[in-house]
């Protein structure tokens, strides 16, 4: 079976996490960066969750799992370390459910992700290797740096000045595009993201 990619609003989103341990951590972690609406359902929490409840990120509800604790999730999560609860939470969930480490039981599978900003890669062996797609986002970590994101807000902004400045649309795309290209995608590992954007304001300079 393959997988059919896809990124989620979850920006409102009513969210559930079953179970309050390390791994629950790092889910919550991640819808926290989405913007979801995060309940989370445990006896008990890791710390940075009880930090992220007493700053009103999260809301708790410190007990075991019951059924109609899913009612009106958009997403829900079971990462507890009972197999028989993390079934039960797949059978009863409503909509998108994963189960940590048993893509039998979930209807999507988290992939392995590196952010730079705006940029956001996705890497996923259909859980075929967990392992493998760490090491791929560990390789994709090191060949785009933190000096993407930088580019990427500076990309957002020279564009929004190129709508106005260049009024020609080929001219326009064609400035983009290069931008965009692997030239400067070199430049930018090499020589840093001060030397790409004075290449960008100097084209742009140029085309007005």
């Amino acid at each position: 079976m393959d997988y059919y990619p896809v990124f989620l609003n979850l920006n409102g989103k009513k969210a559930v996490v079953v179970g309050g341990g390390r791994v629950a951590e790092r889910k919550v972690l991640s819808l926290l960066s989405a913007g979801a609406d995060i309940t989370v359902i445990s006896p008990s929490l890791t710390g940075r969750l009880k930090r992220a409840l007493s700053g009103g990120r999260i809301r708790h509800l410190a007990r075991v799992y019951r059924k109609n604790d899913l009612k009106g999730a958009f997403l829900v999560i079971a990462a507890t370390d009972s197999p028989e609860t993390n079934r039960r939470v797949s059978v009863d969930a409503p909509s998108l459910v994963n189960v940590v480490d048993v893509p039998a039981e979930c209807n999507f599978i988290t992939p392995s992700v590196v952010r730079r900003g705006p940029l956001l890669l996705a890497i996923s062996t259909s859980g075929t290797s967990p392992a493998l797609a760490k090491t791929l986002r560990e390789e994709l970590q090191k060949s785009y740096g933190p000096e993407l994101s930088e580019y990427l807000k500076f990309l957002k902004g020279i564009r929004t000045k190129a709508m106005t400045a260049i009024p020609q649309k080929d001219k326009r795309e064609d400035f983009l595009k290069g931008l965009a290209s692997e030239e400067i995608l070199a430049l930018l590992r090499t020589k840093g993201f001060d030397a790409v954007r004075k290449i960008g304001m100097g084209r742009l300079g140029k085309l007005r």
